[in-house]
């Protein structure tokens, strides 16, 4: 089944009360309207598109191993995924999904890796719920998230919302501010240019890793032209 498909259900289930967690109007209003003013922004516009050079960086995985973009660019092309933490089902959902395309990538000659804001004992259980093969990188105070133009700040109203979900992001993120990356996927060529970018502030739209296959094909028979 595409990603999105799958989204589509969690998000149907979500708001029609068939999960364990049953919103009331009012915080579906919440959630819907801080999608809407984010939005409304249009930073997700000003974000790294195709044909930008990418931020370099290093960011260490769950293991608390440093991860460098430039050694990864050595070996060949590069899928980073910014999402917003173990916490958020959308996000564990493509996860899943990029460990279901992940052998298709790595035929192609390109490295992936996921990032987050968060610390990296929630990286490892990411990891380990999902049986992911891939690095889970933590960007600490969402540095990367903000070269990258993804880093935004919750608005009150959310941040109170997010309180009574138990969902203590600071504590997650081991960063006192209230500020998550818009989920983002970028393919970055071994020239450090991207190739490839799909940014939405809608957090329950993500593109399925099936788009990133033709991308990868088209960079690998660039190399050997």
């Amino acid at each position: 089944m595409p990603l999105q498909d799958r989204l589509d259900a969690f998000k149907a289930d979500f708001e029609g009360g068939k999960l364990a967690y049953k919103p009331g109007p009012d915080v579906l209003d919440v959630i819907h309207r801080s999608t809407a003013e984010l939005i409304a922004t249009g930073q997700a516009l000003n974000a790294k598109k195709a044909g930008d050079k990418a931020p370099e960086f290093t960011l260490k995985d769950a293991d608390s191993h440093g991860v460098s973009s430039a050694e990864l660019l050595a070996k060949g092309p590069l899928v980073v995924s910014f999402y917003r933490g173990a916490w958020c089902p959308y996000c564990n959902l493509e996860l899943q999904a990029l460990q279901m395309a992940w052998p298709q990538i790595e035929a192609r000659g390109a490295r992936l890796v996921a990032i987050s804001p968060q610390t990296a004992s929630n990286s490892r259980k990411s990891q380990r719920e999902h049986h992911l093969t891939f690095p889970i990188l933590s960007d600490e105070k969402s540095r990367i998230a903000a070269a990258f133009g993804l880093r935004f700040s919750l608005p009150d109203y959310l941040v109170e919302l997010y309180k009574g979900f138990k969902n203590d992001l600071p504590t997650v993120n081991d960063d006192p501010a209230w500020v998550l990356p818009m989920p983002a996927r970028y393919v970055i060529g071994t020239d450090g240019i991207i190739a490839y970018a799909e940014v939405n502030p809608d957090y329950t739209q993500r593109p399925d890793p099936a788009e990133l296959l033709p991308v990868l094909d088209k960079l690998r028979a660039a190399s050997v032209a």
